[in-house]
């Protein structure tokens, strides 16, 4: 029998997208397991079908600075406080940029973004995104995006007039948990970047990565405060630990908590758009397609920063077979 407290705070959702749940809802629903949890994914799926409908966005990212980070993220395979063995390199040339960009857009990817290691990018590296991002912006049409570390206010006006749309910022994990994984700087500078982009006149793409060791209640917390923050798109990702950092020996998320998880984001946040990136190949294996009926809307196709993905058409494949529309097909 389906469960109806999950039911009725579904219908309510359907009503008021506005409204999401409590916080003491939430974490009651992070603790339904079995038959139940499988109900919290099914009316997971309603609601991203009552604000999403059937499409998808897809995007891509290319990593164009590697390595030699100053912070020490635990996770992070480009963090300079970890040895393993990923290249470094400076900022990629604005050829590459745009003749990658070009590869993504025909391959299916409505959005690109760049991303680069480190605090905080200098003048002219500054200087480079902006030329990169005016030249793909008028060549393919795609929709631009930045992860560019800490931000000004200067910094975000400068994108947006260089056709930059949106500013990808993770917070990452909950505050309370924020002290195991990054010590180098404080949440509030994070936070501090979401909100500086969106006064400059930027749409903001901020989330997280699952499977750092947080508890059920801290991604609760997390998905919460990406709610106050208003942010325009929820990244999830699950931690795919890599030798050499200090979480290389977590163990992979389940699949199963893994979509419970997307589920809950979704009831918290429930008209925003919530796009799985880094992690899901190794952690959902031949649960990928699991993601949208989760809640999902959005996925991210091709390689990671440090990590390889699949086959972005394999993806599009995928998100066809499933009777999904991707934005832009």
């Amino acid at each position: 029998m389906f469960h109806s407290w999950v039911l009725s705070i579904t219908e309510r959702l359907l009503k008021d997208p506005t409204g999401s749940v409590s916080s003491q809802e939430a974490c009651q629903l992070a603790e339904l397991d079995g038959r139940d949890a499988v109900d919290l994914i099914v009316c997971a799926d309603r609601i991203r079908r009552q604000f999403k409908k059937d499409r998808v966005f897809t995007c891509a990212i290319i990593n164009a600075k590697s390595g030699r980070c100053s912070q020490d993220c635990a996770f992070c395979a480009q963090s300079s406080h970890h040895d393993t063995g990923v290249g470094a390199y400076p900022f990629l040339s604005e050829e590459e940029i745009i003749r990658y960009a070009h590869e993504m857009h025909a391959a299916g990817a409505q959005k690109f973004s760049m991303v680069t290691s480190g605090y905080m990018l200098n003048d002219n590296e500054m200087d480079r995104v902006c030329r990169s991002a005016w030249a793909i912006r008028k060549q393919t049409g795609l929709e631009i995006c930045g992860s560019l570390g800490m931000l000004t206010l200067p910094m975000a006006r400068k994108l947006v007039e260089n056709g930059v749309t949106t500013y990808h910022h993770n917070l990452e994990t909950a505050r309370s948990y924020f002290d195991r994984i990054c010590t180098t700087h404080a949440y509030e500078e994070d936070i501090q970047s979401v909100k500086l982009a969106r006064a400059g006149g930027l749409k903001v793409c901020s989330g997280g990565i699952l499977g750092l060791g947080e508890s059920w209640d801290q991604r609760v917390e997390l998905a919460f405060t990406l709610k106050e923050l208003d942010v325009d798109c929820i990244p999830l990702n699950f931690l795919n630990p890599i030798p050499g950092t200090r979480l290389e020996n977590r163990p992979l998320m389940e699949p199963f908590e893994a979509l419970k998880s997307i589920a809950l984001f979704r009831f918290i946040n429930p008209g925003k758009d919530i796009t799985i990136c880094g992690g899901r190949e190794v952690t959902l294996q031949d649960y990928q397609s699991w993601v949208f009926m989760a809640g999902a809307n959005g996925l991210m196709l091709g390689n990671y920063l440090t990590t390889a993905g699949r086959k972005p058409e394999q993806d599009t494949d995928m998100i066809r077979q499933m009777g999904l529309i991707r934005d832009g097909a």
